[in-house]
């Protein structure tokens, strides 16, 4: 169900970047105007994500889901029918309130539904439909936007989160007990060895923002997103523009893309437990997390620096390959450190990553807009994680939130 999830919400999410290059020809959009556009949707997200982690908390991730995608399935469909720059940034920024929480209730149903020892095989799972949902989109999307423009996709996009709607609200529960169907001995089983204690208390969010880890790990999310945003909304601009490719070829390219990130959040997954397993859980995470980053830094330098479009394309691929083995372990700090309060820790880390988010969307469209020139963000963006790597080294995740409040 949460693999489906997130194959729903960058299937979303992603159709506005497929979908570029027409949408700013039809309302003569720049580069830098075309940024904002996409920095509303990360500021929106942003804003709204750690509230929309304390909801899901305290109210249970049912009540959420069941928002959230009644609300974006709402402005997908209103993307459709914008005529301006201002119409499409309004529309974008309350977009991005419907789609914030996603993952916060996400974590919070891992920690609740899984044992300690597969969480990273349930969060790999989790990262997998973000790929899935990237790489189906060009395929869905570019040939409705050929046959009915560009406006049509986001009809069809937004139909298909009414359908998920009605499958959350008949089959999940936000507990395994509430499962009729589920033998005894299994919900025993998960109750036990989950991250979720029905004795800790929820933490208020002031106590939460003292934990030691939390900051870095904030501050490398920060970082990591810009990789992510650079994905999911400039990438196919830059392939068609940047790089001269069709957009077929672009159609080709993006899939192929997120097609491999789903063997990276596999073998990221895979990775996260052996290394937990063999060297420990701080090592782990921060060996996952480093190389995760570290590469995917070299590698989008080396698509900027290289002339040749099929080295530069696989460049690319490959980055994105890395960049999945850190958002795994990302997701997988905060179930270690949050427990009951996962949702909450993962809004914060969340809000972060979206500010990265905002940051990239804007800075990339400002550079290309002044220098005319589509690989010099990419230099930036390298830059930057490798600074994001770097922060690694001060996350521990063996520093978890306290049972109660007055034991801080």
């Amino acid at each position: 169900m949460l693999c489906s999830l997130t194959t729903l919400t960058y299937l979303d999410r992603i159709c506005i970047s497929i979908v570029g290059v027409r949408i700013k020809s039809d309302l003569h959009l720049n580069n830098e105007q075309f940024g904002w556009v996409l920095a509303a949707f990360a500021l929106a997200y942003a804003v709204f994500e750690i509230p929309s982690g304390m909801v899901g908390d305290r109210i249970g991730p049912r009540k959420v889901f069941i928002r959230i995608v009644i609300w974006w399935s709402l402005f997908t469909a209103v993307t459709g029918l914008v005529n301006g720059l201002i119409s499409l940034i309004i529309v974008r920024f309350l977009f991005g309130v419907g789609e914030s929480g996603t993952y916060p209730n996400s974590i919070l149903v891992v920690s609740r539904w899984f044992p300690v020892n597969e969480t990273g095989k349930a969060l790999s799972w989790v990262g997998i439909g973000s790929q899935l949902g990237a790489a189906a989109a060009p395929l869905i999307i570019v040939p409705i936007a050929a046959a009915f423009g560009w406006r049509t996709p986001f009809y069809v996009i937004a139909a298909i989160g009414i359908v998920w709607v009605a499958f959350c609200y008949s089959w999940f529960r936000d507990f395994p007990s509430q499962m009729k169907s589920m033998p005894v001995p299994e919900k025993k089983m998960i109750a036990l060895s989950c991250r979720h204690k029905d004795q800790q208390e929820l933490v208020p969010w002031k106590l939460i923002f003292r934990n030691n880890t939390l900051w870095p790990l904030m501050l490398m999310y920060f970082c990591c997103q810009w990789a992510n945003y650079f994905f999911i909304a400039w990438m196919p601009v830059y392939l068609q523009e940047g790089r001269g490719f069709s957009e077929n070829s672009m159609k080709e390219i993006t899939s192929i893309l997120f097609l491999v990130g789903v063997s990276g959040f596999l073998a990221g997954g895979a990775a996260g437990d052996w290394f937990l397993k063999h060297k420990g859980l701080k090592k782990g995470r921060r060996l996952t997390g480093m190389i995760g980053l570290g590469a995917c830094g070299f590698l989008l330098w080396m698509a900027a620096f290289i002339s040749n479009n099929i080295l530069a394309a696989s460049c690319l691929i490959a980055a994105n390959f890395s960049f999945s083995f850190s958002v795994m372990v990302s997701y997988a700090v905060c179930a270690d450190i949050g427990r009951n309060n996962s949702g909450t820790v993962t809004g914060a880390m969340n809000f972060f990553g979206q500010m990265g988010a905002f940051s990239l969307a804007l800075i990339f469209g400002k550079i290309v807009q002044v220098t005319h020139h589509f690989d010099y963000p990419l230099y930036v963006l390298a830059i930057v994680l490798f600074s994001g790597c770097l922060l690694w080294l001060a996350i521990d995740p063996e520093k978890t939130l306290p049972l109660t409040e007055t034991k801080q």
